[in-house]
């Protein structure tokens, strides 16, 4: 199908930061095929009129777990280790396919509507997810987390290696890229040397990302440098973990030498600001990171973690936050915190989205500056940056479909899946609560 989308205008987020009154941009099929103020020449199979509106790319969320979006609230006012070990690792250990699809379905619909239209998932009950992503239609690099506690690890039955085994040869590639599977680690202190190994070499072998938390916490960190001498970032570094492609979520407490890996490998830092401070876990360093030459991207990390997944939450919080931790109005400007929202995260996910521009994804969504907090308009990106809600999306196209607009999900039952929610997963999950 070919679309024409006029009458609005386009934040390109090019390296200029360009804002396009009067743009007109096409789309054929699932990619983007001219972007400019003349209208393109031949007929179009549908034309979206933009009512005025500001369009822009589809937000990249670069570190999730959509399932737990049933633990919002869960546990909150306890220490991390409580909150983990109380809370949230019991409720976990009751999940059932059943549970995880109807939480899924309801994470995705509620990003959906605050103009996410990629994500990078690291999660259990995989398969499940991939089906629920399928048929939402974004975009994901999905992932299981590998652990390994034990002292015997043998990859033909680990059931992590199992499980990367079966993801890579089921759902890797589907749909034309739609959805990716990438290796996974959940961190250095949740695994042993020999998944290490394993994972980077399966990653390798098969053209796959990486995805692992890093850093996140002080006692983390210093815990690696007291078992090996050295941060996550160089214990990983020694066994090819980031020799291809990779994201390192959170990134808190990395130091120097750490950046200048991750510059010199290109292993993005995907920033989780609203999560990192409610757990009271610190302030990720990312003006200095990106002046050391890191790739930084957003991700809102798990509801029950964040408490909701509104994107513009993490981008304000994002463009503000260094500004006040570095005593610096200019340490993180507007169209540094919207870039990592968009472009940097296609960067650091290896897809060509987050940017308006021919050949990129049509990855698209309408935000509607004719709401209150959107009025006056002096500046479009600082408006974007500072002012917006999810709540002021009246549109998200994902690879060339529309599939929210005006409050509608046209892809997810979302009554359907309420019922579900409620009647089902969260009896089963908080059943002793």
């Amino acid at each position: 199908m070919s679309i024409l989308i006029h009458n609005c205008t386009a934040v390109l987020m090019d390296q200029a930061g360009t804002v396009l009154p009067g743009a007109y941009v096409a789309v054929e099929g699932t990619k983007i095929v001219s972007v400019g103020a003349v209208r393109p020449q031949g007929t179009f199979d549908q034309e979206i009129d933009g009512k005025g509106n500001v369009l822009m790319p589809g937000f990249v969320n670069a570190h999730t777990h959509v399932p737990m979006t049933a633990m919002r609230g869960y546990g909150d006012g306890n220490n991390l280790q409580d909150w983990l070990n109380n809370y949230i690792f019991p409720v976990e250990a009751r999940w059932d396919d059943r549970a995880v699809r109807s939480c899924t379905a309801l994470g995705l619909a509620e990003m959906i509507a605050s103009g996410v239209t990629t994500i990078a998932d690291m999660y259990m009950h995989t398969d499940i997810i991939a089906q629920e992503v399928a048929s939402a239609g974004i975009s994901a690099n999905l992932c299981c987390g590998g652990v390994l506690f034990g002292d015997t690890f043998d990859p033909a039955t680990h059931g992590d290696c199992v499980a990367q085994r079966e993801l890579t040869e089921k759902w890797h590639n589907y749909n034309d890229g739609q959805i990716r599977i990438d290796a996974s680690i959940h961190g250095e202190y949740t695994s042993r040397k020999e998944l290490w190994q394993w994972m980077a070499d399966y990653a390798r072998d098969h053209g796959l990302g990486m995805h692992v938390h890093i850093s996140e916490t002080k006692a983390e960190h210093e815990a690696c440098l007291a078992r090996h001498g050295k941060t996550p970032i160089q214990t990983l570094d020694e066994y090819g973990v980031w020799d291809g492609r990779a994201i390192a979520a959170h990134c808190v407490w990395t130091i120097p030498e750490d950046w200048a890996i991750m510059a010199e490998k290109g292993i993005s830092s995907i920033h989780n600001p609203i999560s990192n401070l409610k757990l009271g876990s610190g302030i990720a360093p990312v003006p200095a990171m990106k002046q050391a030459g890191v790739n930084v991207c957003l991700g809102t990390d798990g509801v029950s973690s964040n408490n909701c997944t509104d994107f513009f939450s993490d981008l304000k919080f994002a463009a503000i936050l260094h500004n006040g931790a570095n005593c610096d109005p200019l340490a993180l400007l507007p169209l540094d915190a919207l870039k990592m929202a968009t472009r940097d995260g296609g960067v650091a996910l290896g897809r060509k989205t987050g940017v308006i521009e021919a050949g990129y994804e049509a990855d698209l969504i309408l935000v509607d500056f004719s709401h209150l907090n959107l009025t006056p308009c002096h500046s479009v990106i600082s408006n974007l940056a500072y002012a917006a809600h999810g709540s002021d999306v009246c549109m998200n196209m994902a690879r060339g479909k529309v599939i929210y607009k005006d409050g509608d999900f046209l892809t997810i039952d979302l009554e359907r899946v309420r019922r579900e929610v409620a009647d089902y997963a969260l009896p089963l999950l908080f059943q002793n609560n």
